[in-house]
């Protein structure tokens, strides 16, 4: 199945992207991760990405096209995808449905994760990410098992720039102007399933599975 995540910062998209993408033995494709991979290598799209993210701001269009579209592109994602994180604008949408088209490969759902703005400020403040696996802690909901440590890789675990309160505030803002119409686009399409983000992760994934029918 090829598959979309969708919903504000905060809501859990990339850790329900992950389990469902084990769960359907395919690629979870994060262009965060990427970015921020790009970022740590000096790279020269990570050089320029860079100064958006740190102000809670999008990667414009043409960078992320061009890394979402590489990474689909590979074989590994002939049988299925799940993209978090992408798209996150209408033209970026309206790009990829005719790239995935030209490809045989249309979406099958988009996903989208739906949590209230106080909790997400209350969630994205207690956040905490490993630099190195880019795994996701919370310092009350999912805390590491050594406080400030990683569980995967044993990395000193970081509070990331863009998880502070006015970044949070203008992720948010820039989610509700540029990434939320992106709802109307899918639901016209018949592609959209919504799904409450605020109960506990398992709960979570077992409404996307029962959802987009599959077991």
């Amino acid at each position: 199945m090829r598959i979309i995540m969708m919903g504000p910062p905060g809501a859990g998209k990339g850790t329900q992207a992950v389990k469902l993408a084990e769960k359907l033995g395919v690629p979870h494709i994060s262009t965060g991760d990427i970015f921020r991979a790009s970022m740590k290598e000096g790279t020269p799209l990570g050089v320029k990405a860079k100064e958006f993210i740190e102000r809670g701001e999008l990667v414009p269009d043409d960078l992320t096209l061009e890394i979402a579209m590489e990474r689909i592109g590979r074989e590994d994602c002939r049988n299925g995808f799940v993209l978090d994180g992408f798209p996150r604008t209408l033209p970026q949408a309206e790009m990829l449905t005719r790239t995935l088209e030209e490809l045989g490969m249309p979406l099958d759902a988009v996903v989208d994760i739906r949590v209230d703005t106080e909790e997400l400020v209350r969630r994205l403040i207690d956040r905490r990410s490993c630099p190195s696996c880019n795994s996701i802690y919370h310092l009350v909901n999912n805390p590491p098992k050594v406080e400030g440590k990683c569980d995967k890789c044993g990395s000193a675990l970081v509070h990331r720039s863009d998880d502070k309160k006015e970044a949070i505030e203008n992720r948010l803002a820039v989610y509700a102007e540029k990434t939320k119409p992106l709802t109307d686009y899918y639901d016209k399409s018949k592609l959209l399933v919504a799904v409450n983000g605020a109960q506990k992760m398992e709960q979570v994934l077992d409404e996307i599975v029962g959802k987009i029918g599959i077991r």
